[in-house]
């Protein structure tokens, strides 16, 4: 949600700037999460200043410009050479002077610099009002009235006014907080100062013309409707204040009617809508349900098939607008209107928010209806909204106001202990501060006895209707920095499980991160398409968007859409870690896993001088995984080749029939499914089971031997389908105490041996802690070993 700066000191006068207000809203629970300048005019006219021109001569080397001295209340004045056919003395115009940055309507902005000009001195620029961005004009220089003052910067003179616009993460339980207005109440409440409301003592109403009658058929879906008539408005371009109002939040101008109703939207928080009045039949609007099965043409220009419980606004003869979401496109202001029925109501967030996932439409309207509006400021916004299109479209209000709210929605009224206050905030405020918070949030206290007061909440305060709410609110204005952490903390037992999930998880992530990893956060709401298992997948019932609609399955997902994200921005060298859950549903219930996911793509470092930057590879992949293991002093797991779909080739680690770690070539379908091009490389640790690995380990120290270690290689030709891990469990099934590793440092495939054939060279580390090896024990292990792969595998010795 975005709020204009300039905006709100319409509501409330603070000198607080930007900056201190940002803080201040964030803490009392509105967070700002980007606070960014806006400026109407690009440059903001900055460097720009009034002159005059003093002296006015042709240029001696040049037929078409002028050589002038102009003065800005400088030392001395300027000399300028200006191209502008209507230059003349005693013109009062604006300077860029030398430092200055122009920002042009068309064209790159550029900075003013002394200089020569066929040879004269040229100490800044005469500007014409397309050069500094005042309109589109370049027919001469801009000419100011003769009162214009000189020496005054250009900024100032055209009330040029920059704002600021800050994003915040509203939460869904903030509804009250969804406009200036109520983002007004709230810097009020904490400043302890008033706010005012939009002036509509100007509203008057033409009791000589009947309303126009409405008939609300469901008033549980619509409980309060509000409208009035205007006619003879002009709609056309609304003026530049509205349009820039606007602008400053994102918001596209259309133009002057329904700017208006967009205008007091996001100023009051109350979604309005204007009917072309031209186009109801039977002279009357009805608030009903929509018949099943009925077709309905929004604004969009979609057909849609209406529900039957659908509310819809209507004339006698066919619907006008799907109630609270959306307008149709045969009943909304076009350019030929002249006559407007304007509404403003209050419908159910329930009924609002059950249409808008039906039809999936999610709109500034809907945003706010679903969380709940403020039933008592229907009228307020309607008049507002009047006003305003009377003053920028034309017209008269045509009618007296028509309001149908038979059962006003009450306060929500209970009781608040002081004691329950302090408890809760864990600091003993004094209760008339807390009084006062509470009062100053609009809320009012009915009656106060015995440490107990009862309050009425207004209704916009929608998640304000028990005790603990009220304490919630007292604490974010009382500041939660403002409660005291005692120095004195109570020493416990440690009853943390064994590992330390927390502290396990850290030492792995340090250990990525030294490793060139960089961690990702990503959200665990994910896409149906990106299920490995439709069938177990936990659906929401009210998806925000079809791309986020379920519980992920697993994380390589997230990661290739990171990569994605990247690759779109020319980044391509990555790797990537995520700590995160999955979900499926199991029976009943849900099963909620963690994982660690690895993914890297692109070089293994940055081009240099000395060596050639290498692609990743699947053994580049192997050894992050190896060293967490190490790192994690998990050893004998059995390796076997991956059967996970999500990968083209890999591996998996597994100890007692269960996966702790797969890892490979990410599948060419899942990496286009993702939009991803490069070859990916990814690791899916099952974290749950990691750690249940951890906590079998014994480590225990040995000291150093003191004796030397021996290396021996042997050539073994073997059968293609021999791995390297069935060789090194036979070599330490045996020799189970003086063999320390094994290794292989080379592969050979070629024409140069039998089909089907490969050649592994393996080194071999003997030690014994206890005395130094002789050659004759040395002999007698390799030759077992030989015995023994020859035996099992069929391999042969190269000689």
């Amino acid at each position: 949600m975005k709020i204009s700066y300039n905006w709100l000191k319409d509501f409330v006068q603070t000198a607080k700037t930007p900056s201190q207000l940002s803080d201040i809203l964030t803490n009392i629970g509105l967070e700002v999460e980007a606070l960014e300048m806006v400026q109407r005019i690009p440059g903001g006219l900055e460097g720009l200043v009034i002159g005059e021109v003093k002296t006015c001569e042709q240029h001696p080397n040049a037929d078409r410009l002028r050589v002038t001295t102009v003065d800005v209340k400088g030392e001395v004045p300027l000399h300028i050479v200006c191209g502008a056919p209507n230059v003349a003395v005693g013109q009062r115009v604006v300077v860029a002077t030398v430092g200055t940055t122009v920002h042009p309507i068309a064209g790159e902005p550029f900075m003013i610099n002394k200089s020569k000009i066929r040879g004269e001195v040229s100490e800044g620029m005469i500007c014409a009002e397309d050069e500094i961005g005042l309109g589109s004009s370049h027919e001469g220089i801009m000419v100011l009235p003769d009162d214009a003052p000189i020496g005054m910067a250009a900024k100032a003179y055209f009330d040029i006014q920059d704002d600021y616009v800050f994003e915040i993460g509203l939460t869904p339980n903030r509804a009250d907080a969804a406009s200036h207005l109520g983002v007004a109440r709230d810097i009020a409440a904490f400043l302890r100062s008033e706010y005012r409301l939009p002036a509509i003592t100007a509203f008057v109403e033409d009791n000589s013309t009947e309303a126009l009658p409405v008939e609300v058929e469901d008033k549980d879906a619509c409980p309060r409707y509000s409208s009035v008539s205007i006619h003879g408005v002009r709609v056309g371009e609304s003026p530049e204040w509205l349009k820039e109002r606007l602008q400053a939040i994102g918001v596209r101008p259309i133009n002057n009617v329904v700017d208006v109703t967009n205008y007091v939207l996001h100023e009051l928080g109350q979604p309005l809508h204007a009917f072309d009045a031209s186009r109801l039949s039977g002279n009357k609007v009805v608030v009903r349900h929509a018949k099943a099965g009925e077709s309905f043409v929004t604004l969009d220009g979609v057909t849609r098939t209406l529900h039957a419980e659908d509310l819809m606004i209507c004339d006698a003869d066919k619907p006008l607008c799907i109630a609270g979401v959306f307008g149709g496109i045969h009943s909304g202001v076009t350019e030929n209107t002249t006559n407007i029925f304007l509404e403003s109501a209050y419908f159910n967030a329930v009924s609002v928010r059950k249409t808008s996932k039906r039809h999936g439409l999610k709109t500034d309207a809907s945003f706010r209806f679903e969380r709940g509006t403020d039933p008592d400021i229907t009228v307020l916004a309607l008049k507002r909204a009047a006003l305003l299109i009377t003053a920028v479209a034309g017209g008269r209000i045509s009618g007296p106001v028509s309001d149908v709210y038979p059962s006003p929605i009450p306060p929500f009224v209970f009781e608040v202990r002081y004691t329950q206050v302090q408890r809760l905030i864990g600091k003993a405020i004094p209760e008339v501060e807390i009084k006062a918070i509470i009062e100053a949030l609009g809320i009012t206290v009915l009656h106060e006895a015995g440490g107990v007061i009862r309050v009425q909440v207004p209704p916009y305060k929608v998640d304000v209707t028990r005790e603990v709410d009220i304490i919630e609110e007292v604490l974010r204005i009382y500041g939660y920095n403002n409660i005291e952490i005692k120095r004195q903390i109570k020493a416990s037992l440690n009853t943390s499980p064994k590992p330390d999930k927390e502290v396990v998880q850290n030492q792995v992530a340090d250990l990525l991160i030294g490793n060139g990893y960089r961690e990702i956060l990503s959200n665990s709401l994910t896409k149906m398409d990106y299920m490995d298992d439709p069938a177990s997948a936990v659906r929401l019932l009210n998806p925000r968007s079809a791309d986020l609609d379920t519980l992920r399955q697993n994380l390589l997902f997230s990661a290739l859409e990171a990569i994605s994200y990247n690759e779109k921005r020319k980044l391509h060298d990555l790797k990537l870690f995520e700590f995160g859950h999955t979900y499926h549903t199991a029976g009943d219930g849900f099963v909620e896993s963690p994982h660690l996911a690895l993914a890297i793509t692109g070089k293994q470092w940055p081009e240099q001088w000395n060596h050639i930057a290498k692609p990743v590879s699947f053994y580049d992949m192997k050894a992050s995984v190896d060293g967490i293991l190490r790192r994690l002093n998990i050893t004998g797991l059995h390796v076997v080749d991956t059967q996970d779909t999500h990968y083209q080739y890999g591996l998996a680690y597994e100890r007692a029939g269960k996966t702790l770690v797969s890892f490979g070539a990410v599948s060419p379908a899942y990496l286009q499914k993702a939009d991803v091009n490069a070859a990916v490389f990814y690791a899916d640790f099952n974290w749950e089971l990691i750690l249940k690995a951890i906590r079998k380990n014994k480590i225990t120290y040995q000291e150093v031997s003191k004796f030397p270690a021996v290396r021996r290689d042997l050539s073994l030709l073997l059968d293609d389908g021999v791995t390297f891990e069935t060789l090194k469990g036979i070599a330490e099934k045996t020799e189970r105490k003086l063999l320390k590793s094994v290794r292989i440092f080379d592969v050979y495939k070629g024409d140069k041996l039998p089909a089907g054939k490969k050649s592994y060279a393996l080194y071999f580390i003997l030690q014994d802690e206890e005395k130094t090896l002789n050659d004759k024990q040395i002999d007698t292990i390799v030759k077992k070993l030989i015995y023994n792969f020859e035996k099992e595998t069929g391999a042969e010795v190269r000689k």
